[in-house]
């Protein structure tokens, strides 16, 4: 019988390889983790027969088909039911050369709240 640490590695292993997962996550207060010998597993949660991850998705893809595509190779990988928690999404930078959309809008305003008239004052 394989160690929960095994399990939970092969569990990351699994989710991480699925197209639209960006990493795994902690959890709010970072206690969704499984503990081996020295480290912490994160964003995996065993029990005996099941178990969670917990994912972070690229909004640019569909995060519910990611997420079944994160439970089902989770689930062949630990050989367990595993529930899928989709804690937070990521947002691609665009390429090189792109620019994003709200740069072309006149007046637009940049992060730091400032809009370019602003700073001509």
């Amino acid at each position: 019988m394989s160690s929960d640490a095994e399990v939970a590695d092969a569990v990351v292993a699994a989710a991480t390889s699925v197209p639209g997962v960006t990493g795994l996550n902690s959890g709010r207060f970072g206690e969704v983790a499984t503990y081996a010998a020295g480290r912490r597993i994160v964003g995996v949660r065993l029990q005996e027969f099941s178990g969670e991850v917990h994912i972070e998705v690229d909004l640019s893809r569909n995060v519910m088909d990611t997420a079944e595509g994160v439970r089902a190779a989770t689930e062949k990988a630990s050989g367990r039911t595993m529930t899928v928690i989709v804690e937070d999404v990521t947002v691609a930078d665009p390429p090189a050369g792109e620019h994003a959309e709200h740069e072309d809008v006149p007046g637009a305003q940049d992060p730091s709240g400032l809009s370019a008239a602003d700073g001509d004052r």
